[in-house]
């Protein structure tokens, strides 16, 4: 499984709805997108080393962006950012999404639902 940066927000924030499904699902995955979109929104280093010792704690992979993930974030904007305004972040979650075969867990699976073979998991906070 693939876990979308607004499920680990709620997750940092203390939802325990985010905080069970979570725990149920370690191992998982993130995108390096994921990753950096989490760093952003860091408001110190203490928050920081919170983040990356809970991302040891629960063994994530973090999938980096490749030729084959590239190349299908490329396509996706391709096809959808007129029709759906997909967002370059979006499209990179959704290409890894797909290049590694995993669900993609997501409160907002309303960036993601149009694109076929997307395999969703929808979280309500």
């Amino acid at each position: 499984m693939l876990i979308d940066t607004d499920v680990l927000i709620w997750y940092l924030r203390g939802n325990e709805k985010a905080r069970k499904i979570i725990s149920n699902n370690i191992p998982f995955k993130i995108s390096v997108i994921n990753y950096l979109e989490l760093l952003q929104g860091m408001k110190s280093k203490n928050e920081l080393k919170l983040l990356q010792k809970y991302l040891r704690q629960w063994s994530v992979e973090i999938i980096q962006i490749n030729e084959n993930i590239s190349t299908r974030a490329m396509f996706l904007v391709e096809d959808y950012f007129l029709s759906h305004s997909l967002e370059l972040p979006d499209a990179i979650i959704a290409a890894a999404s797909l290049e590694r075969q995993e669900i993609l867990l997501t409160a907002n699976d309303k960036h993601y639902k149009y694109i076929p073979n997307m395999q969703l998991r929808k979280f309500k906070p």
